[in-house]
């Protein structure tokens, strides 16, 4: 009985044989992997590994030679010689952004992303031959244009590319799309075209507002027209011409010369990158046959075995680069820093009669030259000073004219005898 007495004010307390562990420690978590490296000299063999992967990807890296951009033309080699493009993704490098200068290795492994492009009449002469290049690149190009001058037929090889697409469009109407670069090259650019249907200021104020929303750089192919009938020789991009308001080729001359103002505006006012280049006369395949320049009307009269139409003395001189040196230096100036404008024309100087010459040493010795009275404000003297695109873009024409006025023969040559055979059959 006295074994179940217990006292008053006391209450039993049950016994627990539960375990209770030592309180965690609280650095526990860092100091476990640090003396796990520190046994045995494992960190020492971190460090070799890394040493000996450094040294890996060191020794493939420099292994790669810098390949040149691929080019679509079927350009002898020995007239012109590759040099290393400076595009926003260049042979391994890849920059960061528009605006942005700093570049960084593409890692191992990793292709260049290609960029989405616009270009504003690139189903011309000149747009055709820049579409050729950038999808050549790896870009998406798209291509919009109304076929006022341009042809299905010089893009039509790019029918079924995932990275090409043509749109039917007038750049006189806004256009909305989402791309990088815009490169505008959509307006008529001879004398037979342009005094009817100048399309310079609108078509350049939308593609501005395009560039302006979406961010994207703006290129301008301007005219060496700006500088109107020069007093310099030969003429630099500070020069401010000498361009009659009121003319028969005003619509032109100062329609570009407007074009770049608005361009200039939209870059200072409104932040939009932008490039301007002052094309010079350009000559190659795929220019259209009838257009009323120089080039390309010798060319057509001396294989139809027409007289070659000299306008004046033939004493005026004009300069002539070839399509692949104007693409060339139109990418060059797009990847670059550098806004401009910029001269793109070859310094080789030419008056029609020296150039009629060579045209009958190419097609037909026996051509006959036909004087006729000189159009209205015709220049007198057109040469480029391309001392700025040398020193700023790297950038020089190639090809001589002796070299390229036989593969735009052979082009001319194909399309006007295969049109008349055309014809005959239709007609038969």
């Amino acid at each position: 009985m006295a074994s179940e007495l217990i006292f008053r004010g006391h209450e039993s307390q049950p016994v627990s044989d539960a375990y209770s562990p030592k309180r965690p420690k609280p650095w526990l978590s860092v100091t476990r992997p640090i003396r796990y490296l520190l046994r045995e000299q494992r960190l020492i063999f971190v460090f070799v590994g890394i040493a000996i992967a450094t040294l890996f990807f060191t020794a493939i890296t420099s292994s790669n030679p810098r390949a040149p951009i691929p080019d679509s033309y079927s350009i002898p080699s020995e007239l012109t010689q590759s040099q290393p493009h400076r595009s926003m993704y260049q042979n391994g490098h890849l920059a960061t952004g528009f605006g942005i200068n700093s570049v960084g290795k593409i890692p191992l492994g990793l292709k260049r992303k290609g960029l989405r492009i616009v270009v504003t009449g690139g189903a011309g002469f000149v747009g055709s031959h820049l579409v050729d290049r950038l999808i050549a690149r790896g870009d998406s190009v798209i291509v919009v244009d109304n076929f006022f001058t341009g042809r299905k037929e010089n893009v039509v090889h790019h029918f079924g590319n995932p990275r090409f697409e043509l749109i039917r469009h007038d750049v006189v109407e806004p256009l909305l799309l989402e791309v990088d670069q815009i490169y505008h090259l959509a307006c008529p650019a001879s004398p037979v075209h342009y005094k009817h249907n100048p399309t310079n200021v609108v078509g350049t104020l939308n593609m501005l507002g395009l560039a302006k929303r979406v961010g994207a750089r703006f290129l301008l192919t301007s005219t060496s027209e700006v500088y109107g009938d020069p007093l310099q020789h030969p003429q630099v991009e500070t020069y401010w011409g000498n361009v009659n308001p009121i003319g028969v080729r005003s619509c032109y001359d100062e329609g570009k010369r407007t074009a770049e103002t608005l361009t200039m505006d939209y870059h200072r006012g409104a932040g939009v990158e932008v490039r301007i280049a002052r094309i010079f006369n350009t000559y190659g395949p795929r220019m259209c046959i009838d257009d009323g320049r120089v080039v390309s009307n010798f060319v057509a009269q001396a294989l139809r075995k027409e007289p070659l139409t000299v306008y004046g003395d033939g004493k005026q001189t004009r300069s002539f680069q070839f399509v692949s040196d104007l693409v060339e230096g139109l990418m060059r100036l797009m990847e670059g820093e550098h806004v401009g404008p910029f001269n793109l024309g070859n310094p080789g100087e030419f008056t029609m009669l020296e150039l009629a010459q060579v045209v009958q040493e190419t097609i037909d010795p026996n051509a006959k030259i036909e004087f006729r009275p000189n159009t209205e404000d015709d220049p007198h003297k057109r040469k480029p000073d391309i001392t700025k695109a040398k020193d700023l873009l790297g950038w020089e024409p190639k090809v001589a004219l002796r070299k390229g006025l036989p593969m735009m023969v052979s082009d001319f040559r194909q399309r006007i005898f295969g049109d008349h055979k055309q014809d005959d059959a239709t007609s038969a």
